[in-house]
């Protein structure tokens, strides 16, 4: 089966997740074996906090987790630094009807607060738009602020929030909603 091309080609079409680079990423499709690297987040209790699930118990688990996810309409991809395969992270994109697709990302601790989200989810929007994607979206919890702070600095607008929304592994919690148009993206600038 010839993977699905372009925004709209339909759900439960099978989707290739392309190699992307940036500056100083490269994106890459997640596969199994990136558990053990991305554990040092998906296995942490505080990394997790603000997910829809709970930390993960093991490698082996998470690389289970890895292997049984076939993609869907998700695409998956971990977040190497240039001339390194250990994946620091990965961003999702799943799409959800016709030209609209939701955004998610993590990173692992020892990789945060030097811009490599911003310029993984960056490159990730600058692809999807490039696809004919008009709309970007992803949901976050509200006390989430590196996230919220995140989307916003890409240029996301807060379009509203939906409380009670997720039953997680820390109670029930509300959810923000962010969205941003092709028209309005301008790409990455550097901070």
């Amino acid at each position: 089966m010839a993977p699905a091309q372009g925004a709209g080609a339909g759900r439960g079409a099978r989707r290739v997740t392309p190699r992307l680079a940036t500056a100083r990423l490269v994106l890459r499709a997640r596969v199994p074996d990136d558990a053990e690297a991305l554990f040092a987040a998906m296995g942490d209790a505080a990394a997790m906090t603000w997910w829809s699930h709970a930390p993960a118990e093991s490698v082996a688990a998470l690389r289970e987790r890895f292997s049984a996810h076939d993609g869907g309409n998700w695409r998956t991809w971990a977040i190497t630094r240039e001339g390194d395969v250990a994946a620091i992270g990965f961003v999702a994109a799943g799409e959800k009807r016709a030209g609209v697709v939701e955004i998610g990302y993590l990173l692992v601790p020892a990789a945060q607060g030097r811009g490599y989200a911003r310029e993984a989810v960056g490159g990730v929007i600058d692809r999807l738009f490039a696809e004919g994607y008009r709309r970007v979206f992803a949901d976050t919890d509200p006390d989430n602020a590196g996230s919220n702070r995140l989307l916003e600095s890409l240029g996301f607008r807060r379009e509203g929030l939906l409380r009670a929304e997720w039953e997680t592994h820390i109670g029930v919690r509300d959810t923000v909603l962010w969205g941003l148009l092709r028209d309005e993206w301008r790409g990455v600038t550097p901070l």
